[in-house]
């Protein structure tokens, strides 16, 4: 079971600040091959969702209210180490992140921008995906939809 702590930019300390741009790009450039500006600009507006797992950062997501990313609330740089993920660690921080957008904003519907491979993962948590797909960082996505809260 994780332990989640959802913390504003403010509020992070420097080493979980670290853990998580680690994680991010342990993942999102290395693992993933992908060159692209983790470090945007976005991490100050959003509330951090993180996933501990023996005082280890293992999970981890970041949400915006209404307007700060897209229209709609948002999660996104949703991560798991890679040696974590057969626990289903991706559903328990989205889980909570959900939870986070519902109560830290009063918002029920989240977009999501999500790689096209984790489309059935998301489709699990109830995201329904709209319009096609496209390149982002050269990576397949496609944008999926939440409407209410069921979990």
């Amino acid at each position: 079971m994780l332990e989640i702590k959802v913390k504003s930019f403010e509020e992070l300390t420097k080493q979980e600040l670290y853990d998580i741009l680690q994680l991010r790009s342990e993942v999102f450039v290395v693992e993933q091959d992908c060159v692209y500006q983790d470090i945007d600009g976005k991490d100050q507006k959003a509330l951090h969702i993180i996933g501990y797992k023996n005082k280890k950062l293992v999970a981890y997501t970041r949400i915006f209210k209404p307007g700060d990313y897209f229209e709609a609330s948002s999660i996104g740089r949703v991560v798991v180490a890679k040696n974590e993920r057969q626990f289903k660690y991706g559903y328990d921080i989205m889980q909570a992140s959900i939870k986070a957008i519902k109560n830290h904003y009063n918002e029920t519907l989240i977009k999501i921008s999500a790689q096209c491979y984790l489309k059935k993962f998301y489709t699990n948590l109830g995201f329904v995906s709209v319009g096609n797909e496209y390149l982002e960082d050269n990576i397949p996505h496609i944008a999926m939809i939440r409407k209410h809260l069921t979990h």
